[in-house]
């Protein structure tokens, strides 16, 4: 049997799985069961713990889509809290290596367990080329794009994976669920792109409607906070250091003026367990 621990950042849940526990590589189909809410056990994703030659540790993360993510900010919050927790992590402090770049986890402990994690998360760029979004090569700041008959203002970042922020008076909903799918699917993103509706509410203050690539509406989202807090300052709306809200809670950002990238947020686990012989072999 498969053991597998269970995690959220602001209600954003991932399944942690490590390789060496697999018969085998994860298909897309077996991603899409394990992470199904129905039939399997239920996600919004999958951290695979994978060897690494440049870090402490090496992790894979893939969408319940069955596709892969260069990054996620939560999902790395709850990888570094299942790594120390477990006993993996000998150290509140270490370096963890993803597709997208490796980023530095430092553990914040309160009796023993790991209550919150900063995450360094590389830097932001706005060059079209390195999101990658088509066209020019550009910064992509205040660039129209048409979506469903709507012209939307858009600022696209990468950091680490791609990003497309919306700023708007209103947040909401139902236009987030309507346009999101579109525009992450949009031609001008090659590898398609994640999702930001978010309103200014102050200088320091930043609330966020996410919808991820390849797993849609989601409570929060981490990479999308440091995407949309990177966007802000670079249009200067706010200032280094803000809150982004999102319907799970809020998330700490400071955007450094090389653009580098701190994220703070709390990561607590749901449960421990293994697959049942059942579910394996529907995999």
């Amino acid at each position: 049997m498969i053991p597998f621990a269970k995690g959220h950042g602001l209600g954003n849940d991932y399944l942690v799985l490590d390789r060496r526990d697999l018969p085998g590589e994860l298909s897309a189909r077996a991603i899409q069961r394990i992470c199904d809410r129905n039939r399997g056990v239920g996600s919004d994703g999958i951290l695979l713990r994978v060897a690494s030659v440049r870090a402490d540790f090496g992790l894979r993360i893939f969408n319940p889509d069955g596709s892969e993510a260069e990054k996620s900010g939560n999902g790395l919050r709850i990888f570094a809290k299942y790594l120390h927790d477990h006993g993996h992590a000998k150290t509140a402090v270490f370096t963890v290596d993803t597709h997208g770049g490796l980023v530095e986890c430092a553990c914040h402990v309160v009796n023993g367990r790991v209550a919150a994690v900063a995450v360094e998360m590389g830097r932001a760029t706005f060059r079209a080329p390195e999101i990658p979004m088509n066209g020019p090569d550009r910064e992509a700041i205040g660039i129209p794009l048409e979506v469903a008959g709507t012209i939307l203002t858009v600022t696209a970042v990468s950091v680490g994976n791609p990003h497309c922020v919306v700023f708007v008076e209103r947040l909401d909903e139902g236009e987030v669920r309507r346009l999101g799918p579109l525009v992450e699917r949009h031609p001008a993103f090659p590898n398609r792109t994640n999702v930001q509706f978010a309103r200014v509410r102050a200088r320091d203050t930043v609330d966020v409607l996410v919808w991820e690539r390849g797993a849609g509406w989601t409570l929060a989202s981490g990479s999308s906070a440091c995407a949309v807090a990177s966007a802000a300052v670079r249009n200067d709306l706010t200032d280094g250091r803000m809150t982004i809200r999102m319907p799970g809670g809020p998330l700490a950002v400071e955007v450094r003026p090389d653009w580098s990238l701190r994220l703070e947020g709390p990561v607590e686990e749901i449960c421990t367990g293994v697959l049942s012989p059942e579910l394996e072999r529907h995999l």
